[in-house]
């Protein structure tokens, strides 16, 4: 269990990609803005707060991001804009603490409790820290202050844009008790189903499942679950991941050939991965489709991005696009695999990026 003591921010930049183009262009301030790719396989990277009150979403195909808003307006990325208004914005960090671990370019998670200032206060380091990305860079973060990195980055998302959210050791618990498991990292859309038919809607409703409940019905995720719902996690900040990629892989009893069924695998299979990914802030570019045939025989296939995938619906749906590209299956699957590869934590570019290249 982690110490009570243990300081820890999360910073998030609002709208990162899309707040940096509004900056850049005053005639783009105030409107509705994608930064992507409009075109028929152009996927929304990022987009401004005036597009998400239309339902623009990042990983969103562009097409339907234009149904959605008419008057949308896309902007092609400028990712070594975005790379070195992100170096600034790190420098900033490291003035308080060298503990830091970037998930992506627009986030990071801080832990200031012993920080180069001396200051006792992590809710103070953590509005100086917003005040000085204002002043210095021209753009809003959001923070989220706790005792460990879950709630930290749960709390980062309660007052956006621009705002920051404070949960002290004695509230944690009851902050997951009214957060709705959809919402708890590490639980993706397929498992919020699952729970939520099994009666489980919110924190209070998972914590109270006991520990053998939920590993008859999650399986090595269950231990996750009961401590997330308890308000508990242990992982430390890691100044730096070694980790270059993902994967889960299952092998079945019964070698599977039906589309349903193995549509129906690789959807699981990619709700667990999901939950790994952001276990970890094990982000990458580059998705991997493992089939291993009842000879034994294997194949792989890939999808790139040329930003990291950063939504459960958006692997999910690249599997089963890899996965429909090899039906029918020469012979019976004997296991199927999904990873995420690529995987660089200090260039990662956050969010979705649009598709660049796809190998099958």
């Amino acid at each position: 269990m982690e110490s009570p003591s243990r300081k820890i921010i999360h910073i998030d930049m609002d709208a990162f990609y899309a707040s940096v183009e509004q900056r850049d262009d005053p005639s783009l301030r105030g409107k509705p803005l994608a930064v992507g790719g409009g075109g028929p396989r152009g996927v929304v990277a990022t987009a401004s707060y005036e597009a998400r009150k239309f339902g623009v979403r990042s990983a969103m195909p562009g097409a339907r991001a234009r149904r959605l808003c008419p008057d949308l307006l896309f902007v092609r990325p400028r990712f070594e804009v975005y790379r070195a208004v992100s170096a600034h914005v790190r420098a900033i960090f490291s003035r308080f603490t060298d503990i830091i671990q970037p998930l992506s370019l627009d986030e990071a998670y801080l832990d200031v409790t012993v920080n180069k200032m001396g200051l006792a206060s992590a809710t103070r380091i953590a509005e100086e820290i917003r005040r000085m990305i204002r002043e210095e860079t021209g753009l809003t973060a959001s923070a989220g202050v706790s005792y460990n990195k879950l709630i930290a980055k749960l709390a980062s998302d309660q007052n956006k844009p621009d705002g920051i959210c404070v949960v002290r050791p004695e509230e944690g618990a009851a902050f997951i008790a009214k957060m709705p498991v959809r919402r708890i990292h590490g639980i993706g859309p397929v498992t919020a189903k699952r729970m939520q038919a099994l009666g489980i809607e919110t924190g209070a409703d998972l914590r109270s499942r006991d520990l053998a409940f939920l590993q008859h019905h999650f399986g090595s995720a269950a231990h996750y679950y009961y401590g997330a719902s308890r308000g508990l996690d242990d992982r430390p900040v890691h100044e730096r991941q070694e980790r270059k990629s993902v994967s889960v892989e299952d092998t079945f009893f019964d070698d599977l050939s039906s589309e349903e069924a193995l549509i129906h695998e690789i959807d699981r299979i990619a709700e667990n991965l999901w939950g790994r990914v952001e276990r970890s802030g094990a982000y990458g570019r580059t998705v991997v489709l493992k089939v291993k045939f009842a000879d034994f025989r294997i194949i792989t296939r890939s999808k790139s991005f040329g930003s990291p995938v950063r939504s459960a619906e958006l692997l999910a749906e690249t599997g089963r696009v890899l996965l429909r590209a090899q039906l029918p299956l020469r012979m019976g699957a004997r296991l199927l695999g999904l990873g995420v590869h690529n995987l660089d934590h200090e260039e990662q570019d956050g969010e979705a990026g649009e598709q660049l290249r796809l190998s099958l």
